[in-house]
């Protein structure tokens, strides 16, 4: 079984970490069995966040007995000291527990700081000096808050989008933290469904000793993949670096990542998915995309008001109604 620390935190937990997002849509049992079993099989590190609705309640059903053997992060969203407290509050209660291991901002488009106006760093070492959490963290999409915050010196732990499609900017990322002795926690290392492997998308990071990566994980067949992984850990092999050169090159460019900050449109469009059938089309079974639902959800796009909301809000810089455009008239291809 591999170890990962997280820097000067000196947390050191199994490297599969159980991202929580998606044990919201399943049942409050179904998703407290889960996250049962990933710990009985040696899975200690889970992470959540305040806006993934019952997450934190189903971490708090399924774990709340083994309290001391496990780390807990979550996240708030607050921009302000009064939401910042509810939230926290909130987040204890749910997972039943009196304090949190890393607390973190959740993806804010600037990096708190002291006496910065905000307010929500001194609330963060108010929290800390009252022991309901142990290190301060910050998520974010944005490569230049990242960098900023690793910098600052103001936190413990860093989690930001990495896997074998990232470029030289994230891996410089990645060591900078391990400069720093800054935890680097990886969220999307599957880049949200583009990459099909796991175990080479496990083997690609296992190259960084610094990095923890937490799998979404909401069924079994996934969960048992990464319990796999604890006894028989994917090394880098001649076969796993030819299909990372081909990953590469195929998703080399501006494509959507579906971290969903875009949403919701005004008009119902799934942006999200929309904006990269074209690869989903490519990368994983047609026939879900082309159903008659599949359909109904692509024509959607026709109603775009071209009102640049969702290309505002995208942190990776993307022109996203153009991107919505271009895979419509893809997926119309499809179905000649």
């Amino acid at each position: 079984m591999e170890y990962v620390t997280l820097g000067r935190t000196q947390i050191t937990v199994n490297r599969n970490g159980f991202g929580a997002l998606p044990v919201q849509r399943v049942s409050k049992e179904e998703g407290a069995r889960l996250l049962r079993k990933a710990y009985d099989n040696g899975i200690n590190f889970f992470d959540s966040a305040r806006a993934y609705s019952d997450s934190e309640e189903k971490i708090g059903l399924g774990l709340s007995d083994v309290r001391e053997h496990i780390y807990l992060a979550t996240k708030t969203m607050a921009t302000t000291v009064e939401a910042f407290w509810k939230d926290l509050e909130t987040s204890l209660e749910m997972m039943k527990t009196d304090y949190i291991d890393i607390y973190q901002f959740h993806n804010p488009s600037f990096c708190p700081k002291p006496k910065d106006g905000s307010g929500l760093y001194e609330a963060m070492l108010e929290a800390k000096e009252q022991g309901k959490i142990r290190f301060i963290g910050i998520t974010n999409h944005r490569l230049p808050v990242a960098i900023e915050a690793v910098e600052s010196n103001l936190y413990d732990t860093v989690q930001f989008p990495f896997s074998y499609i990232a470029d030289k900017k994230e891996e410089d990322l990645v060591r900078l933290c391990k400069e720093k002795d800054i935890g680097f926690i990886c969220m999307k290392a599957l880049s949200g469904g583009l990459i099909t492997r796991a175990d080479a998308a496990y083997a690609y990071l296992a190259q960084f000793d610094n990095v923890l990566p937490i799998w979404g994980i909401q069924k079994d067949s996934e969960l048992d993949e990464f319990i796999r992984f604890n006894e028989q850990p994917p090394v880098m092999n001649d076969e796993i670096q030819a299909l990372i050169k081909h990953d590469r090159e195929e998703l080399a460019g501006d494509f959507c990542r579906g971290c969903g900050y875009c949403m919701p449109c005004p008009v119902g469009i799934q942006i999200n998915t929309c904006a990269r059938m074209s690869l989903l089309l490519r990368r994983s079974p047609a026939g879900g995309h082309l159903s008659e639902k599949g359909q109904a959800m692509m024509k959607k796009i026709e109603d775009c008001l071209n009102c640049g909301q969702c290309k505002s809000h995208c942190p990776y810089g993307l022109d996203t109604p153009e991107l919505l455009r271009k895979n419509y008239e893809d997926y119309k291809t499809f179905l000649k």
